[in-house]
């Protein structure tokens, strides 16, 4: 299918859609950049979409089909592993990170807290393989899924083909996670000017414009990029963050800058979740920043705050709270899809 570039001005809230031949859109909020995915080589469309959130929800996946991508990515705490500060995994095995949120993914080149994964389209291929998240080969799970009465159908339906492949299977998940876009918190609507921020909000903004901005860029509040922030090696996990992929001296406690996007919902926070509230993350910014050879230039010289500044800041990150995203009903489990498949 063919994929078209079209203007949409309605609203004022869009001002690019990309539209596949069966019209399925994906829609670019009114100033943001383009999206970096490529749709011409994995078109929407609303059928492999549908079939892709069902497999986003089903812990067919897992090797014992007891976890699903949702379970370390849950829409109410903005698609990730709230109160967890690690993600747990396969026979209750605990991870090495926390789970990051899953937003704007068609914006982001890499993927994973070190960036292992540089394409979404197999992005969902690394939780399945990991042991100690589903501990499953894709083989397999494309074995599982041609056994079932569903999917062979929706597969054809998304595909044309009833024949189950990795491919699909991959590029169908993807599909449903690109259209995990959060654009509309109260932010938004002041960038559009269709709100205004409180006194307290304002005065948080322009101090984040100062001290935090340079990482975590408006719109999408991160700059994709891989940094030292600062923190204390955990002396437990011993995470070295993209050194491990790389090898390079370098990357070393180097970790993707996380968007701030519904961040009140995030939590906890950081790569290994060691921090549950936003003053703790406030703190460490002026208080616990450990120098190294590869800390971020931003964080050389400290970050001074009162304790009202920081108040202010957390006023002006509550305006990022997206709950249209966080609610809205097209993300969610889809209920008596497999079985209404099934019975077809």
């Amino acid at each position: 299918m063919k994929t078209k570039i079209i203007l949409c001005f309605a609203l004022g809230i869009f001002a690019v859609a990309f539209r596949s031949a069966d019209g399925e859109r994906f829609e670019v909020p009114v100033h943001w950049q383009k999206p970096t995915y490529d749709f011409r080589k994995n078109p929407l469309t609303g059928n492999t979409i549908a079939l892709g959130r069902a497999l986003f929800y089903d812990p067919i996946l897992s090797r014992n089909n007891t976890i699903s991508c949702a379970s370390c990515h849950s829409q109410y705490s903005a698609f990730t592993h709230g109160d967890h500060a690690l993600s747990h995994g396969i026979d209750d095995r605990i991870g090495t990170r926390n789970a990051p949120a899953l937003m704007n993914l068609a914006w982001q080149r890499s993927f994973m807290r070190d960036g292992a994964i540089n394409h979404l389209d197999m992005q969902a291929l690394a939780p399945i393989s990991n042991p100690t998240e589903m501990d499953e080969n894709i083989a397999h799970v494309v074995a599982k899924l041609q056994a079932t009465k569903a999917y062979p159908k929706l597969f054809y339906k998304a595909f044309g083909d009833s024949a189950i492949s990795g491919e699909h299977t991959l590029k169908a998940i993807a599909q449903f996670m690109l259209t995990l876009v959060s654009s509309s918190a109260k932010y938004d609507s002041v960038m559009r000017k269709q709100a205004v921020f409180s006194q307290q909000e304002r005065k948080g903004y322009l101090l984040f414009q100062i001290h935090c901005s340079a990482c975590h860029t408006e719109p999408l509040f991160t700059n994709h990029a891989f940094m030292n922030n600062g923190l204390p090696v955990d002396t437990t996990l011993r995470d070295m963050g993209r050194f491990s992929i790389t090898m390079n001296a370098d990357d070393s406690l180097k970790f993707a800058v996380p968007t701030l996007r519904n961040i009140e919902f995030s939590y906890p926070y950081m790569h290994d979740g060691r921090f549950k509230r936003l003053s703790d993350v406030l703190h460490h910014y002026t208080a616990g920043v450990v120098q190294s050879s590869t800390l971020a230039k931003e964080l050389k010289k400290p970050i001074a705050l009162t304790s009202n500044e920081k108040v202010d800041i957390i006023a002006f990150l509550l305006t990022l709270t997206d709950k249209t995203f966080l609610f809205n009903p097209t993300f969610s489990f889809p209920p008596n899809m497999i079985e209404e498949a099934a019975k077809d």
